[in-house]
């Protein structure tokens, strides 16, 4: 008879992230994350003692698998858009894992200004910043109206209620950066006019 197989954490956590894609968040728990794996449910309770411990860590492993997903812009595209689109694709093709990111309490930041401070926020400001040639700080400021907007449509869309359109969509996050990077690129003229 072959040994059996190890069932390990990491193994866990992608069978979790499995559920969320394909039942929802809710129901995550240690007979739904055995039946993905095909064992009992002793070594999911052996490696997360609690159902919540387990959720946070597959929220961990959806979190890099959706900034992996963002950064993932085609080569030639405005970063800053290709992130946008990236985003409110995500929410098209992982209704499931988007729901669980942005609306079921997980996040550690409780407000889009925490977000924007956290380091896995990092490399998308970072190629945001080297699209736009400005500042951070100003990078930061056309990041949060890219990314409400961009949210609101994602949301929508993952929520059943807008078809997704991409022409139009891209149309849409082009207006909302360009007027952000103007009035950005602006303000940081005026304040090195004034120093």
């Amino acid at each position: 008879m072959p040994p059996r197989a190890r069932i390990t954490g990491d193994m866990i956590i992608n069978a979790a992230v499995e559920v969320v894609r394909r039942e929802g968040y809710e129901s995550v728990n240690a007979r739904t994350v055995s039946r993905q794996l095909r064992c009992s449910t002793q070594p999911v309770m052996y490696h997360f003692a609690t159902v919540d411990a387990m959720k946070r860590a597959a929220y961990s492993r959806a979190d890099t698998l959706h900034s992996e997903y963002l950064m993932n812009v085609p080569e030639g595209r405005d970063p800053v858009l290709g992130i946008g689109l990236n985003y409110i694709r995500f929410a098209v093709e992982e209704p499931q894992l988007f729901r669980f990111l942005f609306q079921s309490g997980y996040a550690e930041e409780t407000s889009l200004l925490e977000m924007i401070d956290s380091e896995e926020l990092v490399p998308v400001l970072a190629a945001m910043r080297e699209g736009a040639g400005l500042s951070m700080e100003k990078t930061r400021q056309i990041f949060l109206t890219v990314a409400l907007f961009a949210h609101g449509y994602a949301s929508i869309i993952a929520n059943n209620g807008l078809e997704y359109d991409e022409k139009l969509i891209s149309e849409h996050l082009e207006r909302a950066w360009n007027g952000a990077f103007l009035a950005a690129a602006q303000e940081e003229r005026e304040h090195e006019e004034t120093v």
